[in-house]
């Protein structure tokens, strides 16, 4: 709950705001971008709902912010009802955003596919009852695929409650040492018809995108959008080896995708040739960048 008494002074005055416990991880930014924006090592409440969608995604932020740092002077029962049956919130096809983002994992994204052989779960929310009961409607859960060490978060009590099998690389292992499937080497693997787990090393030693369809692609903190920006990113710090990192930008050139889906950052869809040549533009970034920083 948050605290009105460390409520940040950089939020404008209404119902909703931001206390001091922020991390600034960018889910209220993701859902509510016209209520919340980065302000510093924050985010704030810049401008107040003032319609009924807007105050919807609020109260989405609310629920998925994984340090619950946003508050509300009067809520809304109704409305907060609302937000929170809307959730798991659809994407496109049978993908959605499971929203209640973990602290674990910094607050990163997670992810979920229904599907006919088995649900899948891409990295983990909190452990809520909420989310259980989603998963019990679909008839269970059958893997969870953790695309690095960063943000398996309650991925084993999920493992334990619905019998599923975890999927790790070997190079992020031992933040899952009892992981029930590892994928090792570079090489790009069939995990059943339709799913594939692309080795990109570079953020973390064992850092994999999972394709979906040839259409979603899991990205979680190698690859995410900036819709400041309108271009695809990829992080310049916390990096395991940047070269390794670029290297695994420019091998996902050589795979058909319209869907970016990460942890950490904003998602988007672009025609397939579009993405290739967003890509590039990241690439043709990253070599500019690394050549005025050896001069």
């Amino acid at each position: 709950m948050a605290n009105p008494n460390k409520r940040l002074d950089l939020n404008v005055e209404g119902n909703f705001y931001v206390d001091a416990t922020c991390i600034n991880c960018d889910t209220c930014r993701q859902l509510a971008p016209r209520s919340f924006e980065e302000m510093g090592v924050f985010s704030v409440v810049r401008h107040q709902p003032d319609n009924e969608a807007q105050t919807h995604q609020a109260y989405q932020a609310v629920l998925a912010c994984p340090t619950g740092s946003i508050g509300t002077v009067h809520r809304d029962t109704s409305s907060m009802q609302r937000a929170k049956a809307s959730f798991p919130i659809h994407i496109e096809d049978s993908v959605y955003y499971c929203g209640f983002n973990s602290e674990k994992s910094f607050g990163a994204n997670s992810f979920a596919i229904r599907h006919p052989r088995g649900n899948w779960l891409v990295d983990s929310p909190r452990y809520l009852k909420h989310v259980i009961d989603m998963f019990e409607r679909w008839g269970g859960l059958s893997k969870i695929f953790l695309t690095h060490e960063d943000d398996v978060a309650d991925a084993e009590k999920y493992a334990r409650h619905f019998g599923a099998t975890r999927i790790i690389h070997a190079g992020d292992v031992e933040a899952v040492p009892d992981a029930e499937w590892v994928v090792d080497g570079t090489d790009t693997v069939d995990l059943d018809d339709g799913f594939q787990a692309i080795p990109v090393p570079g953020h973390t030693p064992g850092s994999m995108a999972l394709r979906y369809n040839t259409k979603f692609l899991f990205t979680g903190d190698h690859l995410w959008w900036n819709p400041q920006a309108h271009g695809l990113e990829a992080p310049q710090q916390r990096v395991w080896r940047a070269k390794v990192l670029t290297a695994s930008i420019e091998k996902l050139r050589g795979y058909q995708f319209e869907w970016v889906l990460a942890g950490h950052g904003s998602r988007v869809r672009l025609p397939a040739d579009e993405m290739g040549k967003q890509l590039g533009l990241l690439l043709d970034r990253r070599a500019s960048m690394a050549s005025s920083l050896s001069r």
